[in-house]
């Protein structure tokens, strides 16, 4: 208590000001590691810590003995297991972007549907098959890890080619996490919703399948029509127009807080039907 009293409305604010800056970075380390590897480690560390703090509690000798052993070693080894998200965060501490205003963020979602459009366009007139995934704040580290890791940026032209019927990855879905294509080929979890039409085929089921286990947003071209549907929260939208994809993508996909409170005041786009309805 004598450091409280101590205390002068200075040494309050610098305090103040000190907790707030550290706090800052830990949220952004923590947007930084979602939805990767890194995520389970650090709850194994966790479990190490408990068992730690747990051990010198209880006065086990030789568990506490053996949890400083590994600490004493703790540093190197953390440094060697979170070096991908590390290194991530240093490059993007050196652009500038670790601390990017939401306005960035707003004009790279609108260069990404800009490209996104002008794919399914072309495909949409072809009657190309395609299904390309967006992940939100749910990780789809998983679903990654299913398909062949590519890490591009996203380009109209880049889907295109990954598409193109008869080539490996056709078949499969494509993640898109924030700017950058992270696989194609991937294996997605199929819908069981009884009440979607026996007209889906796979492609769509597994686009709404993908929407129903976490907040990802599905577009879904089929190879049959050439309609585009989009897929939230379990629901599709089938024959969605151009306009209508435009605004519901740049809603879901925009992080900026002011249009998420927006778009929640709003009626929804669909309606709780038979899971699907037209656009």
């Amino acid at each position: 208590m004598s450091y409280f009293a101590d205390l002068t409305w200075k040494d309050w604010i610098k305090d103040i000001i000190d907790i707030i800056i550290v706090s800052y970075i830990i949220y952004k380390l923590i947007i930084l590691v979602r939805g990767t590897k890194a995520v389970q480690l650090l709850k194994g560390i966790l479990v190490l810590v408990g068992t730690w703090a747990i051990s010198t509690w209880l006065n086990l000798y030789t568990l506490k003995w053996l949890m400083n052993q590994m600490f004493t070693f703790g540093v190197v080894t953390v440094l060697i297991i979170f070096q991908p998200e590390l290194r991530r965060a240093l490059e993007q501490l050196g652009r500038g972007k670790l601390f990017a205003r939401s306005s960035v963020v707003e004009r790279d979602v609108s260069e990404r549907i800009g490209e996104l459009i002008k794919a399914v366009n072309y495909m949409a007139k072809r009657k190309i098959g395609a299904l390309i995934v967006f992940e939100r704040s749910t990780g789809l580290s998983d679903y990654i890890e299913s398909g062949i890791r590519m890490e591009s940026m996203v380009s109209s032209e880049l889907l295109m080619n990954i598409f193109i019927p008869n080539a490996p990855l056709h078949d499969g879905a494509v993640i898109v996490r924030g700017n950058q294509i992270m696989a194609a080929g991937c294996y997605l979890p199929l819908s069981e919703n009884p009440f979607i039409s026996k007209e889906l085929g796979t492609r769509h089921r597994a686009g709404i399948g993908i929407s129903e286990v976490c907040d990802a947003v599905s577009v879904i071209v089929s190879e049959e029509t050439g309609q585009v549907s989009l897929a939230v929260g379990g629901m599709i939208v089938r024959d969605i127009k151009e306009e209508s994809l435009i605004s519901k993508l740049f809603e879901e996909l925009n992080p900026n807080p002011k249009t998420q409170e927006n778009t929640k005041m709003r009626r929804p786009f669909w309606k709780r039907k038979g899971g699907e309805q037209n656009g």
